[in-house]
């Protein structure tokens, strides 16, 4: 049977509100932004009163719609749009043309906004470069627009927040002079993911889990996101960051907070994060001297995937021929607090990798005593795997005797998928553009969750920016330096995605 184009969605239905797209002219509008709010209003959970405003130039409004509904084509194809269907939809839409470095474009929005709408409240996402933040903060505060006396005012930014703590601390200064916290959103489309907010439920519905969540049953836990794809586009943005910066100091060090946090006292946004910044501030510091035992920097070089022949990272547009920034990081973090004392928690991220997979694994002791060690064929270490992506669901691995009158072991594999029977699982900004229609940021970082992951990677960083050459490992392959070695005396070592 064909999955559906968009199923029904579940959730509540949110007021009608001006979406301000700054930069609208950008590849996130048209990939991201635009797919996800026709889906939200297809199934109820955009008010069809709201209206779409972007903020741009260089295009005629009739231009941009263009490039718009190309890009629907092109990125959501998915989404059957007859012409009459795009047609009613690009009636939501206006357009401000202007410069964002000008008074003039915020003086005309504003403008744009109380005559053409009247609507009370107001999200205004920033898709642009994180250089145009304080800027664009500013330019609404001065024309009134951060203003909340008559309806809500809710500003979403996009990563990366800061290069570095002092440039994060930098900028969550500048724009808490310019808005309140609570009208920031700090948006991290990995928690928009179904499956990583899954799971606060897997953990805190399941009393099944809750007696093994801990130091003594669990040997290590695996967070990761491997990709098979090289940078592509990103050439500028990815000398400058590296898999250090792009994946764990956001990503995956949020997920890392969803697995090793206490239950909340209640499920609202502030008693989650409150939850969450205790496990960052009990992140075991890691000494100069220590970074090269517990964190593996490496890069991709020339390989192969099938037949076809995959360039090096220094062959790629816009790349350095002696550029050394990593493509592959990982780092073993210790949680110094009563529940993971003595747990490792191992991030890793690379690209052209063999395959596109995100996972967290759960690693569990081995029995104190085992009666089958001794057979050629010895039981694997228990998982209970996490996948993020793709096929999200959960498998758990087990031994079992092999059939025959042998009592050597085999893997069985237990699997639970998260959806079945075609059920369509929201895309990431859908649930984020949702949560911050109504309000809800649990899903966003606050600002000191934002500034103590920055100071927990800041020593790696400082000694990685004086490095002068970086390992290599084929692209298409697993084969990277270091990594048995980081894992060593964890049960059944590195899990490599299947």
């Amino acid at each position: 049977m064909e999955k559906p184009a968009v199923t029904q969605c579940i959730g509540e239905p949110t007021e009608p509100t001006n979406i301000v797209i700054l930069g609208a002219g950008g590849d996130l509008t048209k990939r991201k932004l635009i797919p996800a709010l026709v889906k939200m209003l297809r199934c109820g959970l955009l008010h069809p009163d709201s209206k779409i405003i972007g903020v741009l130039k260089g295009r005629t409004k009739e231009q941009w719609l263009q490039s718009l509904h190309q890009g629907m084509q092109e990125y959501a194809a998915e989404i059957i749009m007859t012409d009459q269907q795009w047609q009613k939809f690009a009636a939501m839409f206006s357009m401000v043309g202007g410069d964002l470095q000008e008074e003039q474009t915020y003086t005309e929005l504003a403008a744009s906004l109380q005559s053409l709408h009247k609507l009370k409240n107001a999200l205004f996402y920033c898709a642009v470069p994180p250089r145009w933040y304080t800027t664009i903060a500013a330019g609404l505060h001065k024309v009134g627009l951060a203003d909340e006396s008559e309806g809500f005012r809710r500003v979403v930014i996009e990563k990366p927040f800061g290069m570095d703590l002092q440039s994060a601390r930098q900028l969550n200064k500048d724009l808490q002079a310019l808005l309140d916290e609570s009208q920031i959103y700090r948006i991290d489309h990995y928690l928009g993911k179904e499956s990583v907010q899954n799971l606060l439920v897997y953990r805190f519905t399941n009393s099944i889990l809750e007696p093994l969540w801990n130091r003594n049953f669990i040997d290590h836990v695996q967070i990761s996101a491997a990709e098979s794809i090289g940078i592509e586009y990103r050439a500028n943005y990815y000398e400058k960051s590296g898999a250090l910066r792009d994946m764990i100091q956001s990503h995956l060090m949020q997920v890392m907070t969803l697995v090793a946090m206490e239950p909340p006292v209640e499920f609202t946004a502030d008693a989650v994060r409150d939850e969450k910044i205790k496990v960052l501030r009990a992140v075991r510091a890691i000494e100069p001297e220590d970074i090269k035992h517990q964190a593996v920097a490496a890069q991709y070089g020339s390989g192969k995937a099938g037949d076809d022949d995959l360039k090096a990272y220094v062959a790629e547009e816009d790349v350095s021929a002696e550029s050394v920034t990593e493509t592959f990081a990982a780092v073993r973090f210790h949680i110094d607090n009563w529940r993971w004392q003595g747990v490792p928690f191992i991030l890793w991220t690379g690209k052209r990798l063999p395959k596109r997979v995100s996972e967290i694994v759960i690693r569990f002791r081995k029995p104190p005593f085992n009666l089958f060690d001794t057979h050629a064929n010895p039981p694997a270490a228990n998982s209970l795997v996490f996948r993020v992506h793709p096929d999200e669901g959960i498998t758990l691995r087990m031994n079992a005797k092999m059939p025959g009158l042998t009592t050597d072991t085999q893997r069985m594999i237990m699997r639970a998928p998260y959806a079945e029977n075609g059920a369509d699982v929201s895309d990431a900004y859908e649930v984020l553009l949702h949560d911050v229609l109504s309000g809800d940021a649990t899903l966003f970082s606050r600002a000191d969750e934002v500034e103590e992951s920055w100071s927990i990677i800041e020593p790696i960083l400082n000694d990685w920016k004086e490095r002068i050459s970086v390992n290599r490992y084929r692209a298409g392959s697993w084969d990277v330096a270091g990594m048995e070695e980081l894992f060593e005396q964890c049960v059944g070592g590195w899990h490599k995605p299947s």
